[in-house]
């Protein structure tokens, strides 16, 4: 008898390793949907988040989804990522949870990305691309949610395409799921370009991804991002300009605040000092510099939370106030006058922050991204500010409160119409109203 050949060929089964219990369950749910993929083509951080190694997820499983012809979905791979929710339970990455709560974050990250018909593997680029939106969420604690957007400034895939950015959507097949360790929701990247982006700034991100959901040639009814795409949907649908312009008269704007480079200084605005605020900001810009990402506990009144602000973090910047020192956040400060500068990816977004935020009676919020400065405009309605009338500049440590009057907002929505268009700006463009002592001057975003 040949010994060899006698020999257990592979350990033993009772020597594998149980798959962890939250993983388990999700994989139990992409089951459910691909029954004829049980092992799909995987991508694997080689040295796990929790033994120091770089990548937070785990595993990124890439699945060939036929689609819905007839119904204008095409075929596309379907990446969905592990690790964002507590896969394991015993704290090594997530802090434990029962099931009554939600499971790490809460949520994991799906892509949909139309396939070629040249294409016989589905291409392995999205698991970057997720890998790096979740390190953003371990180190910045900020969780996805659908209707946000990520303000990427190159092709996904680092082609030459016009899809540069993204928007985050529910993804339309994977539903909320309970697992042992809480519950688990399936944040979508959807792919768009740069008019796209800016129309969901300008407005609401649900309001976009609905209508791509209603173009095929921009996503359909899956949000199936194709980076050949060559048409926005304004190019799709010349009727869109109109549809997003009545939305945003009627409803303003759902973005509440942004991260951006910004900062203040109580400067008379009859003597600028452009050199010595503007060095403040200049740096190297930020791989997320306008991520929207909500930020004071500030609420307008007679407003549904649930309305105005969708899921976003309304807590987010009182939450991180514990970094700031304790001097600051007791230390309030009238000022008698005031210049603020903002680079000009941030100050693009002041109409958007008077037109779709103070004259819906609403505030905005920019957060510095090299530090703890925020600025937030306020119009007189919103409640629990530190400004009035009599003193309508105060700041709180680095937090300043701008009060933005009635008058004050429909002055500024007509002036700050020439920044719609911001590549025909000439930099620095000082904006000034000394019967206010106010001024405001956007520099560029690379001096």
């Amino acid at each position: 008898m040949d010994e060899a050949a006698a020999l257990p060929h592979g350990p033993p089964m009772n020597l594998l390793p149980p798959t962890p219990a939250g993983l388990e369950s999700l994989y139990s749910l992409c089951r459910k949907i691909y029954p004829d993929q049980p092992n799909p083509l995987q991508v694997t951080a080689l040295l796990k988040y929790w033994l120091a190694g770089p990548d937070p997820l785990d595993y990124i499983s890439m699945y060939a989804n036929p689609g819905i012809p007839h119904e204008n979905i095409p075929p596309h791979w379907h990446y969905i990522s592990f690790g964002l929710s507590d896969l394991h339970g015993d704290g090594r990455v997530h802090d434990i949870s029962g099931p009554e709560g939600i499971s790490g974050y809460g949520f994991e990250l799906t892509f949909r990305l139309k396939r070629q018909p040249e294409e016989t593997a589905p291409p392995t680029w999205p698991a970057t691309l997720m890998q790096s939106l979740a390190k953003y969420v371990f180190q910045s604690g900020n969780t996805l949610c659908a209707g946000d957007h990520v303000s990427w400034h190159c092709a996904l895939d680092n082609s030459e395409s016009r899809i540069q950015h993204m928007l985050m959507a529910t993804d339309a097949q994977l539903k909320t799921t309970q697992t042992p360790f809480g519950t688990v929701d399936f944040v979508q990247i959807v792919g768009v370009c740069a008019d796209e982006l800016r129309a969901a700034q300008q407005w609401n991100g649900d309001g976009i991804l609905k209508m791509l959901t209603q173009l095929p040639l921009a996503g359909g009814p899956w949000l199936i991002t194709d980076m050949r795409r060559g048409e926005s949907i304004f190019e799709i649908d010349p009727s869109a300009h109109e549809e997003i312009e009545n939305g945003f008269e009627l409803e303003g704007s759902n973005l509440s605040g942004v991260s951006a480079r910004c900062s203040w200084a109580e400067q008379d605005c009859t003597n600028l000092d452009l050199t010595l605020i503007s060095c403040n900001i200049n740096v190297d810009r930020s791989l997320y510099s306008d991520q929207i990402k909500p930020s004071l506990n500030l609420l307008p009144q007679n407003t549904n939370v649930d309305q105005d602000y969708g899921n976003y973090k309304i807590n987010d910047f009182r939450d991180k106030a514990s970094i700031l020192e304790s001097t600051e956040l007791v230390h309030i400060k009238k000022l008698e006058s005031l210049h603020l500068v903002f680079n000009l990816e941030a100050g693009s977004l002041l109409p958007l922050a008077i037109r779709g935020r103070v004259k819906h009676g609403r505030h905005f919020t920019f957060k510095s991204v090299l530090g703890e400065i925020a600025i937030t405009l306020v119009a007189n309605s919103v409640t629990g500010t530190l400004v009035d009338n009599e003193y309508p500049y105060v700041a709180q440590g680095s937090w300043l409160q701008v009060l933005i009057p009635d008058d004050l907002a429909l002055d500024m929505a007509v002036t700050f119409q020439v920044l719609s268009t911001p590549e025909n700006l000439s930099l620095p463009k000082v904006f000034a109203w000394p019967e206010r002592k106010l001024a405001i001057t956007i520099v560029p975003d690379k001096v």
